[in-house]
């Protein structure tokens, strides 16, 4: 049996999530201003908060009603908001449509998850959804490394190194697929629920 959430506000997990949004926010303004190398740094202690405060809340029993509404914002934030950054810039290896892609799952999923859990159904994260996270992110590092080196070469048609270039087509459509396959996955999963709560 899971643990009730709290109604504490602040804790370490929800402290991380702040920082999170915080320096989602500052990626989002380094990017437009060329510093790709501080973006990505930036953007991978971000990332890696995530997984720090969802750990730390288990661990410690510190589950809250607030990080369990603000921790999959902001985790939507940094990666929809990192993606249509980078679909701004060109030869990022993300296009637009790919940020819509991204957008548009996420924005399904919650729409489903805060339909079934008002029903009582749980709806918890699956497999594919946490690896199309690790493709996401793996996505943004490849793509803003790709821009920082036709950065450093001056030209925006110089051809990236052969491992650099492997990396973002795979980490990118890696992360594009499982995004897909991930929101196919969890309207599969609710209808099942929704049918077992009919029948």
């Amino acid at each position: 049996m899971k643990p009730q959430p709290s109604n504490a506000i602040l804790n370490v997990p929800n402290v991380l999530t702040m920082a999170r949004f915080v320096l989602s926010i500052v990626v989002f303004v380094l990017i437009p201003l060329g510093h790709f190398v501080a973006a990505m740094i930036v953007f991978v202690i971000a990332a890696s908060t995530d997984w720090i405060d969802g750990w730390w809340a288990r661990k410690y029993n510190q589950v809250t009603k607030l990080g369990r509404i603000f921790d999959p914002f902001v985790d939507k934030i940094i990666i929809c908001g990192t993606f249509i950054y980078l679909a701004a810039e060109r030869g990022s290896g993300i296009t637009p449509w790919m940020a819509v892609v991204v957008m548009g799952r996420e924005m399904l999923v919650t729409a489903i998850r805060g339909f079934i859990e008002q029903q009582g159904g749980d709806f918890s994260a699956q497999m594919a959804g946490k690896l199309k996270m690790v493709f996401q992110c793996a996505a943004a590092v490849a793509s803003l490394l790709a821009l920082n080196h036709m950065q450093t070469t001056a030209d925006a048609t110089a051809t990236l190194p052969m491992w650099l270039s492997w990396s973002l087509q795979i980490s990118v459509w890696g992360a594009v697929i499982l995004t897909v396959y991930s929101g196919l996955e969890y309207v599969v999963a609710a209808a099942r629920i929704l049918s077992r709560q009919e029948s």
